[in-house]
C-alpha cells in the first residue's frame, strides 16, 4: 500500500459513465470527514454509448486492457464500476470477472483486491440479510430482467422491479439524482427487506439514499454505495460513512 493513511482507489469504467467517478468519490470524501484515511482516484475506460447486450459483451472485453493501464499505477483496490455488464454474460460472472482482473494485475507485480459492482451489489444485500428485495433500474426490461434473475440466482428474491427504459448510457447518467425519492414509491414493499434505488452505476441515486430509508423504515442501498463498501472492506478500513443507509453506518 502506498501508506497506512493513504489509498489510491481504481475504477475500471464505461466510457459513456459519468456518475462512478462523481458517487464514489463522493462517498470517500464523505468518510474522510469523519475518520482518518484519504483516498485519490484513478480510472481507465472501455468504449460503450448504448445499454445492449452486444455492446455490454465487447465492452467487457476491453476490461482486461483497462485492468493493466490500472495496474501500472499500482492501485489500491480496483473497480470494476459495470453491473449490468458483469450480469449480461451470465449468471455468477462476477466472480469469473474478479478472477481474470487479478490475474491480469498479479501478472503486472500489482496485486491488488478486486471489486466488481455486480458482486458488490448481491454481498451487499447478503450482508444485509436480505430475503426478498425490490429494485429501480433504467434499463430497457430485457436487461432488467438479466438483472433480476443474476440476483435470484444468488438466492434473494426479487419481489418487484421498475424499468426506466432508458437504452442510451449517457441519458442514463443525466437522470436527476433525487427522482427515485419519488420512483420508489410505486415499488411494493410489503415484506421486502432491502430496496435497491438503483441496480445501476450510472443511474445517479446517492442524495436520494438516506431519505428513502427514512420513509421505509428498512435498509436502502444502490450499486455505487455497495462498490464503495465493499472497496473499503477490501481495504480493511470501517466502512461507515453517515447519511448514506445502513450499509455504510458502520455496523457491518
Amino acid at each position: 500500500m502506498t501508506s497506512a493513511q493513504h489509498f489510491r482507489i481504481g475504477q475500471i469504467v464505461p466510457s459513456s459513465n459519468i456518475t462512478m467517478e462523481t458517487e464514489v468519490p463522493a462517498i470517500f470524501r464523505a468518510r474522510e470527514q469523519v475518520l482518518p484515511e484519504r483516498f485519490t482516484f484513478h480510472s481507465s475506460r472501455m468504449r460503450m454509448k448504448k445499454v445492449t447486450k452486444e455492446e455490454l459483451e465487447k465492452m467487457d472485453d476491453d476490461s482486461l486492457r483497462c485492468a493493466l493501464e490500472l495496474s501500472d499505477a499500482k492501485v489500491d483496490v480496483m473497480g470494476y464500476a459495470c453491473l449490468v455488464a458483469i450480469m449480461s454474460m451470465g449468471l455468477g460472472y462476477h466472480r469469473e470477472s474478479e478472477s481474470r482482473l487479478g490475474n491480469v494485475s498479479a501478472d503486472n507485480d500489482a496485486v491488488c483486491p478486486i471489486v466488481t459492482s455486480a458482486g458488490a451489489l448481491v454481498d451487499g444485500l447478503k450482508i444485509l440479510r436480505a430475503k426478498r428485495i425490490a429494485l429501480l433500474a433504467p434499463y430497457m426490461k430485457p436487461l432488467t430482467s438479466l438483472v433480476v434473475q443474476y440476483i435470484e440466482n444468488e438466492g434473494i428474491e426479487v419481489v418487484d422491479s421498475i424499468s426506466l427504459e432508458i437504452a442510451d448510457n449517457l441519458e442514463v447518467g443525466s437522470q436527476d439524482p433525487f427522482a427515485p425519492v419519488e420512483i420508489t414509491k410505486q415499488l411494493k414493499t410489503d415484506n421486502v427487506d432491502v430496496v435497491v434505488a438503483s441496480a445501476c452505476v450510472q443511474m445517479p441515486s446517492l442524495p436520494s439514499i438516506q431519505p428513502i430509508e427514512d420513509r421505509l423504515g428498512i435498509p436502502v442501498i444502490s450499486s455505487s454505495v455497495a462498490t464503495a463498501y465493499k472497496m473499503m472492506k477490501a481495504l480493511n478500513i470501517k466502512a461507515e460513512v453517515p447519511g448514506y443507509g445502513s450499509l455504510l453506518s458502520g455496523k457491518y
